[in-house]
């Protein structure tokens, strides 16, 4: 098969490693990619939002599946050209995409088909919203209805706060995106990412896998993409699973259907494990980044296969395998990361990083110049380590960053710590 990869950080290198290896696969190409990515594929300078280009590419190298890695080229109707020309592609529609693309979207969704969420409220203007938080109080939860680099969600603690982020948004603090706001119920509870495979009207669990979204050790600091990831998650217990399996994805993809708009793809559900059980705030509409890069060293299944199924509504019979070991992943960030950071640092020790027994090492914001790897974002590597526990994958992966040499890199040095401490009893 030909294949053709749309992204370019840490969450498409692991996709494209785990494609690599598929007995299925004769060429990779990857759009734009990067420098890990190019150990895999083959990295090609093509706009991905000419999906004109995109289609051309496609044809002119007789490209049997086109994967889509992040959301904005989803949300952008990229699966629908494709399949428009006749090219098979891994993920949603555009109007399924909304689950991610608008906040709103998936709250209406919730309450016309009794999925559990936080009690929420759709605002235009700015003076409705605030008066709406006044009657309220805090904490609230303060969310710009469009896509915004997972930077879109203000927790507000006090009503000072929230006062705060309603002006932002509607000042353009995150443009279009924050044209509409959602104001929700602060849900109290343990945060927890449950990912399912969908072909439209069945959905795979995939196994469980938790991120730290926080910048600093101890969950301090602003909120990030992610820092980390591990898997399994201690606190999806089979009850847990089987609760969010018929609560929230079920009546999810049945009433994506109903709409007339299937889901197929990864659907990546945010979650609060609360007192009355798993209630949903978001939804997200591929794989998680970095969460990606621990299901695929953990997934013994070949990724290919599992992906046409999904694209050609097979997967009632389908069934996906994983390895019992462990995975953690640590994000490497540049300094000053989620804030202003400085790219082009020199970075080295990634050959002897990767000899660490399970490690594995993926490149999210990296650039390769004169025979060096560069720094080129605020995530910049993940470094991944898969073992028989938690614990010991965690150690792995550690051992792993303190053999990298990057000056201006920093990272979290708790990633998995909850897991751990569950090992530990």
């Amino acid at each position: 098969m030909h294949i053709l990869l749309i992204g370019s950080g840490g969450r498409e290198h692991a996709l494209a490693w785990k494609i690599a290896g598929s007995p299925l696969l004769t060429k990779l190409w990857c759009a734009p990619g990067n420098p890990g990515i190019a150990r895999e594929a083959e990295c090609i300078a093509l706009d991905v939002a000419n999906h004109a280009a995109v289609i051309d590419f496609c044809r002119a190298n007789k490209v049997d599946l086109v994967v889509v890695g992040p959301e904005t080229p989803l949300a952008a109707g990229i699966v629908d050209d494709l399949a428009a020309a006749g090219i098979k592609a891994f993920g949603p529609s555009k109007l399924a995409a909304q689950l991610e693309g608008s906040k709103g979207f998936t709250k209406d969704l919730c309450s016309e088909f009794n999925i559990p969420t936080g009690a929420y409220r759709r605002f235009t203007r700015a003076a409705e919203a605030l008066a709406y938080v006044r009657t309220q109080g805090a904490p609230i939860v303060v969310k710009a209805d469009g896509l915004a680099a997972g930077k879109g969600v203000v927790v507000a603690k006090t009503l000072a706060e929230a006062e705060a982020a309603i002006e932002m948004m509607f000042g353009g603090g995150f443009g279009t995106a924050g044209a509409e706001v959602v104001i929700e119920e602060f849900l109290e509870g343990r945060e927890v990412s449950f990912f399912a495979l969908c072909d439209g009207e069945t959905a795979i669990p995939l196994a469980s896998a938790q991120d730290h979204k926080r910048v600093f050790d101890h969950d301090e600091g602003p909120n990030t993409g992610g820092m980390g990831a591990y898997s399994p998650a201690p606190f999806v217990t089979a009850e847990v699973h089987d609760q969010i399996m018929q609560r929230i994805i079920a009546p999810t993809i049945a009433g994506m259907k109903a709409r007339g708009m299937p889901f197929k793809g990864i659907l990546y559900a945010g979650l609060m494990l609360t007192a009355e059980g798993p209630k949903l705030f978001e939804y997200n509409v591929r794989f998680g980044d970095p969460e990606c890069q621990v299901l695929m060293l953990r997934m013994m299944s070949d990724l290919v296969p599992a992906m046409l199924a999904s694209c050609d509504g097979q997967l009632k019979n389908f069934d996906l395998r994983w390895f019992p070991e462990a995975a953690v992943t640590v994000v490497m960030a540049a300094k000053g990361y989620p804030g202003d950071y400085r790219k082009g640092s020199v970075i080295e020790g990634l050959e002897d990083a990767a000899k660490v027994d399970g490690a594995e090492i993926f490149h999210a914001g990296t650039v390769a110049k004169d025979g060096a790897i560069l720094a080129n974002g605020g995530r910049v590597l993940n470094v991944c380590a898969s073992a028989a526990t938690v614990t010991e994958a965690q150690a792995r992966a550690y051992r792993a960053v303190d053999l990298i040499k990057w000056a201006d890199g920093f990272c979290r040095r708790d990633i998995a710590w909850q897991a751990i401490a569950a090992e530990r009893g």
